[in-house]
């Protein structure tokens, strides 16, 4: 985010890190700005600060930041926040000081700095916190070329476990899936790549057609023999994902208004 900023043309004041080998090399990633530790003076110099820690060091960070300087250095001032699951009341040792504080959190993911370089930009952003904090937020994603969009603060977890719930769990899924190609005879070096092009082409049909529409394979077809297959197969080859698929299965069958057999729940229990 930081890099995508300064070439965007904000101007990237200090980068600031517990230790300055950290604040170093961010600063050559980024590009701009100078390194500090978290204990300078010019940690908290800039007009609006972003906090980009993990979620369970924020708080602890919020407290530091508030503990090592007066209120005069945080009145006016505005604290962003970039978790996905934490509101921005976290922040509050640092309201307390006069700060402004929210968060800006982008539905993306972004496994690495490359990564989140190639792709942060254009993309949709949850934002909350106090009104001030809210425009720079808005202001930023702008520059990025983004979406934003307001959050339920008390309701971040949910927005988190929705972005949970599609990709990290897609990973798994996908690489599950590879294990069974192979033993299936695909290629190892052709099996990623097929279920790339098939998982995205699956996300096209979601945004452009909706989830019903979209659905396909022997659960909407009502193909009944082929899921038994399905499940007589795991059994043999990788029984420890029976109650993934059931679960998943179940999930399928009510989005396509479907129930079912006797049969078949009898097999998956």
């Amino acid at each position: 985010m930081g890099k995508l900023l300064a070439q965007a043309g904000v101007p990237i004041l200090f980068l600031a890190a517990r230790r300055i080998g950290k604040a170093r090399q961010a600063v050559r990633f980024v590009g701009k700005g100078r390194a500090v530790t978290l204990d300078s003076p010019q940690a908290s110099a800039a007009p609006i600060i972003l906090l980009t820690t993990s979620d369970s060091a924020l708080a602890g960070v919020a407290e530091f930041l508030a503990r090592s300087a007066g209120r005069a250095r945080w009145t006016g001032k505005v604290v962003l926040h970039t978790c996905g699951s934490i509101p921005s009341s976290i922040l509050a040792p640092l309201k307390r000081r006069g700060a402004a504080i929210g968060s800006l959190h982008p539905f993306q993911t972004v496994p690495s700095p490359a990564a989140g370089f190639r792709n942060l930009r254009g993309g949709f952003w949850a934002i909350e916190g106090d009104a001030k904090a809210r425009r720079a937020a808005g202001e930023l994603v702008k520059t990025l070329q983004g979406v934003a969009f307001r959050i339920r603060p008390g309701e971040k977890t949910l927005y988190h476990l929705a972005a949970f719930l599609v990709s990290p769990t897609t990973v798994t899924l996908m690489e599950r899936s590879t294990r069974l190609l192979k033993k299936a005879g695909v290629p190892r070096k052709i099996a990623p790549l097929m279920l790339a092009r098939f998982v995205g082409e699956t996300t096209r049909n979601f945004a452009e057609l909706g989830a019903r529409r979209a659905l396909t394979g022997p659960a909407v077809r009502g193909d009944w023999q082929t899921l038994e297959r399905h499940i007589q197969a795991l059994r043999k080859a990788a029984p420890d994902l029976l109650p993934v698929y059931a679960a998943l299965l179940r999930a399928m069958l009510r989005l396509a208004r479907r129930r079912l057999p006797h049969s078949l729940r009898k097999a998956l229990c």
